[in-house]
């Protein structure tokens, strides 16, 4: 008996379930890439992290690297999938990872510009090609004027970010740990299957990364291959039909296909053919720039265990949706960006080579710039301690200091042993009206007598300042204004009271002692050596 010839009706159901199973399988991908992307990163060699500290710890070196790379991949979707597992595997603090999320919101809209570049043939449609494609760049580069200073200068994003999250997960280090909670227990045996059996983590991460970036590709292909099918003319009268409807379906289309560069460069043709005007499009591309933020939440609720990875996953989120409240609804701010787009595009119909210069000077000249003039805002300082542990005896340890001279903000790595090993964790540290907030903790650079209270790992403690010494001479160098402070335990069962001495200048730990009733003091903590970058 021979089978039953397909109906018209079959074919179109079999070719649905065959899209929905590719985007199915596209998702899984993407979830495994994440998972072994966050894995790999935490088995990484000895000088990783410090590497990734390094190079991201001036704010606009971070800013260019999240520009640069998103530009190179056209996908910033893998770029903040890849800030998200770094802060989840402790390698790099939300502080640092807020500049390189900024930089991918930009370098994400050169693909809508090279698009339109594409009508450069046809004078009557370049123009608006033009202001179309570069409409994403202006949005996205004037929010970050408004809220990189505000995050370079405050920490506002991070601060914000971090605040809001903590309405939901408990606030923690960022430890570097080689435990893994992986997302689904499916993936669990095949990922440790490969980190047992392929010794090198650096290249799991890269194969990580490459499918990663496949998955994405998927997606892309597989919707827009579903807005060919459809006539321009039917998706604008659609899409486009008030500005409120414009900004949604943005924001769906594109949290569903988790990649603005798509849906911003559909709407370049579309407006070049005047099928659309820029001002019915903006609202669109204005949700396109919110809904691919979905991304970086789908790659948080991998480490829901880690308050990092959901509170840049946030400030990815407070970025876009705070571009949107400041363009969207007040009528003169919105005007801005059109106008910014639109007179560039009349002047690259004038001069085509505008167009090219545009681009290499906004990706490229402009970053290099920044990160030129700001490359000593940076200081990096290397400590060596030894410490008393539980058993008397005395263990070295490591510490780096990485802090803007600026801002006073920045990060603190601790190492195990006084050689080079791999951090066991990072706290993000500031300096604000005379206080140190190191994690969770806090020192007062205050009159002799001012007294805060605080609660660590062994209760709560009162702490005074006792005196401030002119000059301390520890580890070969000589401080100045060193701020001595007591710290007492009132419901410890011993009464045993601890002393730190810190320097006003560096905001560094000197010596910490320990006194115990008629006994004299033991040094249990002590820098022995400074080293500054």
């Amino acid at each position: 008996m021979e089978p039953a010839p397909l109906t018209e009706s079959n074919h179109k159901a079999w070719s649905n379930l065959r899209i929905v199973l590719s985007i199915a399988g596209a998702f899984l991908l993407f979830l495994f890439a994440l998972d072994l992307m966050t894995s790999s990163l935490q088995h990484l060699g000895k000088n990783v992290a410090e590497t990734i500290l390094l190079a991201t710890s001036n704010p606009f070196t971070g800013l260019f690297i999240g520009l640069l790379i998103t530009a190179m991949l056209q996908s910033s979707s893998t770029t903040t999938s890849l800030v998200v597992a770094l802060v989840a595997s402790g390698s790099i603090t939300i502080q640092s990872a807020i500049p390189i999320i900024m930089g991918a919101n930009i370098g994400t809209t050169i693909t809508s510009t090279i698009v339109s570049l594409g009508f450069i043939n046809k004078r009557k449609e370049f123009r608006r090609a033009v202001a179309a494609g570069t409409y994403h760049d202006f949005f996205n580069i004037l929010t970050t004027v408004v809220l990189f200073p505000l995050e370079y200068y405050y920490g506002f994003l991070s601060s914000l970010s971090v605040w809001i999250s903590s309405f939901f997960f408990t606030p923690t280090v960022a430890p570097v740990e080689n435990t893994v909670s992986h997302f689904w227990v499916g993936f669990s045996p095949v990922i440790d299957f490969l980190l047992e059996e392929i010794p090198s983590a650096f290249f799991l991460g890269f194969v990580a990364l490459v499918l990663l970036f496949g998955s994405i590709l998927i997606f892309r292909r597989l919707i827009s291959n579903l807005l060919k099918a459809k006539s321009p003319e039917l998706f604008a009268r659609f899409f486009f039909k008030n500005q409120f409807k414009s900004f949604m379906w943005g924001l769906l289309t594109t949290a569903a296909i988790r990649s603005s560069t798509i849906t911003t460069s559909v709407v370049v043709p579309i407006v070049a053919k005047k099928i659309a005007s820029l001002k019915q499009a903006a609202p669109f591309i204005m949700g396109a720039n919110v809904g691919t933020t979905i991304t970086a939440f789908i790659a948080a609720m991998l480490n829901a265990n880690t308050s990092g990875a959901i509170s840049i996953a946030i400030a990815h989120f407070l970025f876009n949706f705070i571009g949107v409240l400041l363009f969207f609804p007040i009528p003169v701010l919105r005007k801005l960006p059109m106008a910014l787009a639109e007179g560039l595009g009349k002047l690259t119909l004038k001069y085509r080579l505008v167009g090219f210069v545009y681009i290499l000077v906004t990706f490229f000249f402009i970053p290099f710039s920044l990160i030129y003039f700001n490359q000593d805002s940076v200081k990096t300082y290397n400590l060596g301690y030894e410490e008393l542990n539980a058993a008397g005896q005395v263990v070295p340890y490591r510490v780096m200091v990485r802090i803007n001279a600026r801002t006073l903000s920045g990060e603190w790595t601790r190492y195990d042993g006084d050689q080079t090993t791999e951090p066991i964790l990072i706290y993000p540290m500031s300096v604000k009206n005379n206080t140190l907030f190191l994690g969770k903790q806090m020192f007062r650079f205050s009159r002799p007598g001012f007294c805060w209270d605080g609660e660590d790992k062994h209760g709560k403690f009162k702490s005074c300042i006792q005196e401030i010494l002119p000059r301390m001479d520890v580890a070969g160098q000589a401080f100045d204004s060193v701020y001595m402070a007591q710290i007492t335990y009132p419901h410890a069962t011993d009464s045993v009271t601890h002393r730190y001495y810190m320097s006003s200048a560096y905001k560094i730990l000197l010596q910490h002692e320990v006194l115990a009733p008629r006994k004299a003091p033991t040094v249990v903590e002590k820098l022995t050596r400074f080293g500054m970058e």
